[in-house]
């Protein structure tokens, strides 16, 4: 039986919500132009003065929904209790959706995604996200475990980039790397032993690049998938690159076949 409309349409809206906490990080994003806010999520144990009470202050200028939680309720929101500091903020991120509705769309000619195999440093995955966005990129394939959460660490480190970028979310990377694939997506991974380079692979239709953790690189299950490996030469017996410096490649590179 398929599901209602109007909870198709409820579920699409909070994919693409982003919950940021911590009082400094809501503070930023509510004194961010341009950011679509949706609620603020507040305990009702806070003291009401110092940075709450200026996030208070900027929360009624733009006329958003302040909701009241016990502690508990809000750890839940927030899903880090520890560092919640006891406040939440959910933002609206357009470009944020499932990896099944983006492969659904009607027009995927010469897409390029990074799909990302189990980055755990938060800085890293900021960084390939600031990339990504900035580049010749059209998807982030972001397992919803695995990698590091898209908490301040990721948000800093995209330099806000985070709130804009396509993030396409999967339960398992290779079960979405297989979608693509039956999408005629070409998959891509990345490896210091691969013979051909990055530099000179073009694509001649979707394409899909695969960056591995920092220290066991892509797993056997998404290698597995792979149509061709790539590599990046290196010189002066360097062995490899930081991933977030390789993603910023990928993003780069790719636009010369564009």
């Amino acid at each position: 039986m398929s599901d209602r409309p109007e909870y198709t349409a409820r579920k699409a809206f909070f994919d693409r919500v982003l919950t940021v906490y911590g009082r400094k990080p809501v503070l930023e994003a509510l004194r961010t132009p341009g950011l679509s806010l949706h609620a603020l999520h507040v305990a009702d144990s806070n003291r009401e003065d110092g940075v709450m009470a200026e996030i208070l202050r900027d929360a009624a200028r733009r006329g958003l929904a302040v909701q009241r939680h016990n502690r508990a309720e809000l750890a839940r929101i927030s899903r880090n209790g520890r560092q919640d500091q006891g406040i939440a903020l959910d933002i609206l991120c357009p470009a944020f959706a499932r990896v099944d509705d983006y492969l659904a769309g009607p027009d995927l000619a010469n897409q390029r995604l990074l799909a990302l195999d189990g980055i755990t440093n938060p800085q890293n995955l900021g960084m390939i996200v600031r990339s990504a966005a900035a580049g010749n990129i059209d998807g982030i394939v972001l397992a919803r475990r695995g990698n590091a959460a898209l908490g301040p660490l990721v948000i800093k480190a995209s330099a806000g980039t985070l709130y804009r970028a396509p993030i396409l979310f999967c339960e398992s990377l290779p079960t979405a790397l297989e979608a693509c694939k039956a999408r005629n997506f070409k998959v891509c991974s990345l490896r210091a032993d691969a013979r051909q380079s990055l530099f000179d692979y073009r694509p001649s239709g979707n394409c899909v690049y695969i960056l591995g953790n920092e220290t066991e690189g892509v797993s056997e299950a998404s290698e597995r998938l792979a149509d061709e490996a790539l590599c990046i030469p290196m010189r002066n017996g360097v062995e490899s690159l930081n991933v977030a410096v390789t993603a910023s490649l990928i993003a780069f590179c790719g636009s010369l076949g564009r």
